[in-house]
């Protein structure tokens, strides 16, 4: 059984509104409550969404949540009037307890499940599963297009959510993401069925379950966007004083970031700071002048006034160094040269893993992530050691029963693979390049 290709899907209908209309949003316990008599009344697995306000608020929280379930009707829920740990929000936890859920990109969605008090115990995930069938895209809306026939109406997939009252059209765009998702799990099933790979999703699914929560990110003001222009340390700290002092005000004020301050403007001022004072709000508007002046950056000028003076005010050997301490590995182009040893298992392994991939229709990063590959090389483990490391650094069961045996023949290797040169171009890029693609949305 194979999946047919998205492009020759003729599409047979396109789902304007959810089949049985666009129920009431959820805002009082008294419609909750009925809420959890209907889904007790049905049958099978959840479909669960949850919207967010990604780039307009500083939390991810969620500010809707959709829920369907068959013979359970569909529901919107509103979070906000209800809020985390409520008692109806225990409620529905308990219910579906021991159910599956079924997520689009789930681990987008958990945290701010979790957040309110739920939490799977079985998950379904159909944009995971979609990759592991080798699917060529696996956005919602192109998995149910070209499984199920039908055309999405997707309109509105990056609006503030936080807003009150949500318009209509925007609720039933949003009803639209779970009308069919357990009909899209069931085909996506029946495909990883035929292609031996359910085990594989069922070890995926349950790891993302058990996965605990990210750590936090050594000098996150380094990922700042333009701060490969910046080398003096005296800028680096005005860099890192700005990004502190805008993240500080936009959580006090649960807005985005970038919509206080931008990082281009960041790092333009720490790139101005250092070629003369910046004393006054005229300085500011003319070191951001070239960028094009908002008038909402100017709002906080004493904030950024006063940051920027901590800052020029540090001695040098207090300012940031020029290289995070960052745990990472060093970025792929130096090994060749810099680390031989490491590099040859690297390049062998890299591209076995490629072909392996290749073979079983999945996209290399969830054969193996490419961090566990370098991390591998990077240690050097003897033969004996190399399942153990390959555990505990998440490599899933059926990963390694896969990919055990071409790591171990990398290690073996003495002289660098020669690959391809299109293949060498992504071989020898920096490791910002080589992390795994962002799931898509919708």
């Amino acid at each position: 059984m194979s999946l047919p290709s998205v492009q020759h899907v003729v599409v047979a209908e396109i789902l304007l509104a959810p089949y049985e209309g666009l129920p009431d949003l959820i805002s009082t316990p008294e419609q909750f409550d009925a809420m959890l008599q209907s889904l007790a009344a049905g049958s099978g697995p959840y479909a669960v969404d949850a919207e967010r306000a990604s780039g307009y608020r500083y939390s991810a929280r969620a500010y809707l949540i959709q829920i369907k379930r068959n013979g359970g009707g569909l529901h919107l829920i509103d979070p906000i009037p209800f809020g985390p740990g409520s008692p109806q929000f225990i409620s529905l936890n308990e219910l579906w307890q021991d159910e599956e859920i079924i997520l689009h990109a789930s681990t987008q969605d958990l945290p701010c499940l979790r957040e309110l008090g739920l939490n799977p115990s079985i998950l379904f995930d159909t944009e995971l599963a979609g990759r592991l069938i080798g699917a060529p895209r696996v956005g919602l809306g192109a998995l149910v297009e070209s499984l199920l026939d039908i055309g999405l109406a997707k309109e509105h997939s990056a609006q503030d959510w936080s807003i009150r009252p949500l318009p209509e059209d925007w609720l039933n765009y949003a009803a639209l993401d779970v009308e069919l998702l357990v009909e899209l799990r069931n085909e996506i099933e029946k495909l990883l069925i035929a292609q031996n790979k359910l085990h594989w999703a069922r070890e995926e699914f349950a790891a993302i379950l058990s996965a605990p929560p990210s750590p936090k990110r050594i000098d996150p003001w380094r990922r700042t966007s333009g701060m490969h222009k910046v080398k003096k340390r005296t800028q680096l700290a005005v860099v890192k004083g700005l990004w502190e002092a805008r993240d500080d005000l936009a959580a006090h004020l649960d807005i985005s970031p970038g919509r206080i301050l931008s990082d281009l403007a960041i790092s333009t001022i720490a790139l101005a700071s250092g070629t003369s004072p910046l004393e006054k709000k005229k300085d500011l508007e003319k070191a951001l002048r070239p960028i094009g002046l908002r008038a909402r950056w100017f709002e906080n000028t004493p904030r950024w006034l006063k940051a920027i003076q901590a800052a020029i005010e540090l001695p040098e050997d207090e300012c940031p160094p020029t290289r995070s301490k960052s745990d990472a590995l060093p970025p792929i182009k130096m090994w060749r040269e810099r680390f031989p040893e490491k590099f040859i298992p690297l390049s062998h392994a890299r591209y076995n893993v490629a072909l392996k991939a290749e073979e079983l229709q999945l996209p290399v990063e969830n054969l193996l992530t490419p961090e566990i590959l370098r991390q591998i090389c990077w240690r050097l483990p003897a033969a004996t050691d190399v399942q153990a490391l390959m555990r505990d650094l998440g490599a899933r069961p059926w990963q390694i029963e896969i990919v055990l045996p071409l790591v171990i023949d990398a290690l073996s290797q003495e002289e660098a693979l020669e690959v391809p040169a299109e293949d060498s171009a992504q071989l020898h890029d920096g490791q910002s390049s080589d992390e795994s693609p962002a799931p898509e949305g919708e």
